[in-house]
Parts: structure tokens; C-alpha cells; sequence
């Protein structure tokens, strides 16, 4: 792997867009080492990932301007399947993804942070979707998650208007969750994945799976989907172990609970 590094310790896996002279643009090179990667991930080892860019300016700029600057008509729809298919392999992978967006996060890089399920960035991040500048459109799941993410009033005036929001006003209209002075960070996101990590991995699956899932469906067809994966938790290791040691503190609990006395 030239561009993407990926390693894990204690069941997080941090995967590093490597490519900061670029300020980590996403060129074909890029996004077949990331495909790959994620093919890589084994959720018996990991169970929450962190996606992050090398250096301190820019988690992922944008697509590679240079090399989408001359693609025909059929060659701009492919290299749009291709990121969105990365894209959609990572946003539908069994384990939990929290992207630490550590400066610029424009395009394509506002894109790939959105695949993920919980995004965190410094105070020195910046966002926006800016493709109408290039006489193009969002191409990779743009116009479709940020709408899902943020409302539609507002991913269409992002959009349109081409205009880049501060990490504050992300932070604002519900685009991250929380906001961190860039040294702090990495270690704000291996704290968050490290809580993730600590809960009953099956679960947490599940949980992700159900969430997913059920927001592409109606209520009725959504409950659904949550009955079965809440049904497919029980006879697991993680559910015995989980409801033995509930019932377990909680006998312990009682036994040390002294009677008031008659006054």
C-alpha cells in the first residue's frame, strides 16, 4: 500500500489516507488500496474502525482534480461508480467507522466522512461539497447523504451555493458531532472507538445493521428488521455474558442493602 495505511491495536483499526502533499486527494490509486483495506478488515479482531488523513491540514480534500480534468462522459460515470462503490462498502461494513476529520474535507472528502457512522473533526476543519465550481455535480454519494445527513433545505443551499461551512457550523447543523482542537483529536476518536470496542460486538453489529437498514424502509417494514436482528442476539456468548453479569451485580446489590430500622 502506497496511499492508504491501515493498523490495529486493542480491536480498533485506524486507517490513514496517506497522500498529504496532496492534501490526501482520492485518486483511482487511492480508492482501490482503500477497497482493499476494507476487504482486509476482520471483525473478529476489530470491532470499530477510525478513517483519518496523514498530516495536520487536510483529511481528504476532494477527488483528484488532475485527473478527472479530461474524462469523457463515460469515463466521469465510472470513476463515480467507483468511489461510490468504495464508499458504500465502507458505510455498509459490520463494524462501527468514526471518521476524524482533521482539516480540509471538501468533495470528495465531505463524501467518504459521510459513509462513516459517527464523524468528529478538529476546530480547524472545513467542509463543503464545491463541485458546481468545477462545472460538475457530486459524485460520490453527495447529493444523497447530505440531504439524509443534514436536511434537505440545507444540503441543497450547500450544494448549490458551492459555499465551504466551518468546523462550527458543522458542528451546528448536525454534519459532526462534536468539534476538538486538532491536537486533540486522534485521541478524542481511540477514546470514543475504545467505548465502542468495550460493548458486546455482536450487538453493536446488529445495532449498526438495524439502523441502517431500517432508514431506507417505512416504520412497519423497519420494526421488522430490528425484531429479527434483536431476536438474533439471543443464545450468543455476548447475551449470556451481558445478562449474567446484569443479574449478577444486581444480586450483589441487594444483598448489601441494609434495612432501615424501626424508630
Amino acid at each position: 500500500m502506497e496511499f492508504v495505511l491501515y493498523e490495529v491495536k486493542d480491536y480498533v483499526g485506524i486507517i490513514t489516507i496517506n497522500r498529504p502533499k496532496a492534501l490526501n486527494a482520492l485518486n483511482s490509486q487511492v480508492l482501490e488500496e482503500l477497497d482493499q483495506v476494507l476487504d482486509s478488515v476482520d471483525s473478529s479482531t476489530v470491532r470499530c474502525l477510525i478513517l483519518t488523513g496523514a498530516g495536520e491540514k487536510s483529511f481528504v480534500a476532494g477527488a483528484d482534480i488532475g485527473e478527472m480534468s479530461n474524462l469523457t462522459k463515460a469515463e466521469g460515470e465510472a470513476f463515480g461508480k467507483k468511489g461510490n462503490d468504495v464508499f458504500r462498502k465502507l458505510e455498509t461494513l459490520s463494524v462501527p467507522v468514526i471518521a476524524a476529520i482533521n482539516g480540509f474535507a471538501l468533495g470528495g472528502g465531505c463524501e467518504i466522512s459521510m459513509s462513516c457512522d459517527i464523524r468528529i473533526c478538529s476546530d480547524n476543519a472545513v467542509f463543503g461539497q464545491p463541485e458546481v465550481g468545477l462545472g460538475i455535480t457530486p459524485g460520490f454519494g453527495g447529493t444523497q447523504r447530505l440531504a439524509r445527513t443534514v436536511g434537505v433545505g440545507m444540503a441543497k443551499q450547500m450544494i448549490y451555493t458551492g459555499r465551504n461551512i466551518k468546523a462550527e457550523e458543522a458542528l451546528r447543523i448536525g454534519l459532526v458531532n462534536a468539534v476538538y482542537p486538532q491536537e486533540e483529536l486522534m485521541a478524542a476518536a481511540q477514546k470514543l472507538a475504545a467505548v465502542i470496542a468495550q460493548n458486546a460486538p455482536i450487538a453493536v453489529r446488529n445495532c449498526k445493521k438495524a439502523i441502517n437498514e431500517g432508514l431506507q424502509v417505512d416504520m412497519d417494514q423497519a420494526v421488522v428488521i430490528e425484531e429479527k436482528l434483536f431476536g438474533d442476539c439471543f443464545e450468543t456468548e455476548d447475551q449470556k455474558a451481558g445478562m449474567g453479569n446484569f443479574l449478577e451485580k444486581d444480586k450483589e446489590k441487594k444483598l448489601k442493602v441494609v434495612p432501615f430500622k424501626n424508630c
